[in-house]
C-alpha cells in the first residue's frame, strides 16, 4: 500500500493520553521519530490534555474520538486505552477513512478482530497492532541463535511469567476489561513464540485457577483468574504452552523455555542461557542480549504506507495471538480442547 509521497504527510493522532506509562507521549514520539507528524490527541481527562499540549505545542486536543474525526484531518490513529475499548474505537476510525493502530492486545476476542480486519479492507486502510517487542533483542537475540542450529530441531516452547503476588488494583485486573489474565503479558510471549513455531495451528486447551484473590482485590467478581494455562498444538506436531500466575511461589527461570533435540535455550529480557550436551558432559552457555529495536514498529508502517513495503504486523499477524488467548479462555470454560479457526 503506497498512500502517501512521504512520511511527514503521515498526520498522526492518539487515542488516550493518559498518565500510566505516558504512552500517549511514546507514541507520538516514536511516531515522530519516523518522520511522520504528531497532530492530534483525544483524551477526556482535561489535565492529560493539557500534559499533552506541554509535550507537543500546538497540537490539536480533543475530548472524544468522534470530536477529532469530525473536525481533525488526522489520517493515521493510534488507540491506547483499555483492551475491551479497542474494537468499538478502531472500527470508528476505520469506517472514516483513517488508518488504525491499536495498542496490544488487538482486541480480546477473534469475533471483534474479525470485525476489524474486514472493516479495514472494506475501507482500503491499515490496521495493525503495536507489537513493539516482535523487535525487542531477547527474541532478535533467540532468532538468530535458534537459527544457528544452538540446540538442533526445537520441538516445543515453555512461556510462563508470574510469581506469588497480590494483582494491582487497575482495569488491568478486571476480566470484563482486560480479557484475563493470559490478556496483558501473555500476547507479548505468544507473539515471540509464533515468530519461532512458525506452524498453522490446530487446536488449544486452557485452564484456569481462580478464587484465591478474588474476594480481596476491588474488581470482586470481575477480576482475573488467579492463573491462567494453555497448551497449543501445531500442524507440525510441535507444541506451545503458555502460563501466567499470581499464585507460583517457585516461578520457573526466564521467559521463554525452548526445548530442541540437542539441548534448551532460555531466555528473559536482558539474558539468555543455552544448556547442551557433549557425551555426559552438560554444556552451559550464558550471553548478554542485543539492544531491542522497537523503533522498527512505527518505521515499517511509514515505510509501507509511503513506499509500499510489506507490513509486518499485520491484522492477521496481530489476531494469531488473540485467537489463542480466545480458544484458551473459552476451553477453560468448557473444559475441552477446541479446534482452530485460524491457522
Amino acid at each position: 500500500m503506497s498512500v502517501f509521497k512521504s512520511p511527514d504527510e503521515i498526520r498522526v493522532g492518539v487515542v488516550g493520553y493518559g498518565s500510566a506509562f505516558n504512552m500517549g507521549k511514546e507514541h507520538l514520539s516514536l511516531m515522530q521519530n519516523a518522520g511522520m507528524t504528531p497532530v492530534a490527541v483525544a483524551e477526556i481527562d482535561v489535565e492529560r490534555r493539557e500534559a499533552a499540549t506541554a509535550d507537543f505545542p500546538g497540537i490539536q486536543t480533543y475530548d472524544s474520538l468522534n470530536s477529532m474525526l469530525e473536525h481533525s484531518d488526522v489520517n493515521l490513529i493510534t488507540i491506547i486505552t483499555p483492551h475491551n475499548t479497542h474494537c468499538e474505537l478502531a472500527i470508528k476510525a476505520l469506517e472514516s477513512g483513517r488508518h488504525v493502530v491499536c495498542e496490544k492486545p488487538l482486541a480480546i476476542n477473534t469475533e471483534e478482530c474479525d470485525a476489524m480486519i474486514s472493516t479495514a479492507k472494506e475501507n482500503n486502510v491499515v490496521i495493525s497492532t503495536y507489537h513493539n517487542r516482535h523487535w525487542d533483542g531477547c527474541i532478535l537475540e533467540a532468532l538468530d541463535n535458534l537459527g544457528s542450529g544452538m540446540i538442533g530441531d526445537i520441538y516445543r516452547i515453555e512461556a510462563h511469567m508470574g510469581k506469588y503476588n497480590f494483582p494491582g488494583n487497575w482495569w488491568r485486573s478486571s476480566k470484563s476489561i482486560s480479557g484475563g489474565i493470559l490478556y496483558d503479558w501473555g500476547v507479548h510471549l505468544l507473539e515471540y513464540s509464533l515468530q519461532i513455531i512458525r506452524s498453522p495451528i490446530v487446536e488449544v486447551s486452557g485452564f484456569v485457577v481462580t478464587g484465591h484473590w478474588a474476594s480481596e482485590t476491588v474488581w470482586k467478581e470481575d477480576t482475573n483468574e488467579d492463573e491462567g494455562f494453555c497448551v497449543v498444538r501445531f500442524k507440525d506436531g510441535r507444541r506451545l504452552s503458555l502460563c501466567i500466575t499470581n499464585i507460583d511461589s517457585n516461578p520457573p527461570e526466564g521467559q521463554l523455555e525452548i526445548t530442541g533435540t540437542e539441548g534448551t535455550y532460555i531466555f528473559g529480557g536482558a539474558n539468555w542461557k543455552s544448556i547442551t550436551h557433549e557425551k555426559d558432559r552438560k554444556i552451559i552457555t550464558k550471553g548478554r542480549n542485543r539492544e531491542s529495536e522497537g523503533w522498527r514498529f512505527y518505521n515499517n508502517i511509514a515505510d509501507h504506507l509511503v513506499n509500499g513495503d510489506p507490513l509486518v504486523i499485520t491484522g492477521e499477524w496481530a489476531r494469531r495471538p488473540i485467537h489463542i488467548l480466545d480458544l484458551a479462555c473459552q476451553s477453560a470454560f468448557e473444559n475441552r480442547t477446541l479446534p482452530s479457526k485460524y491457522a
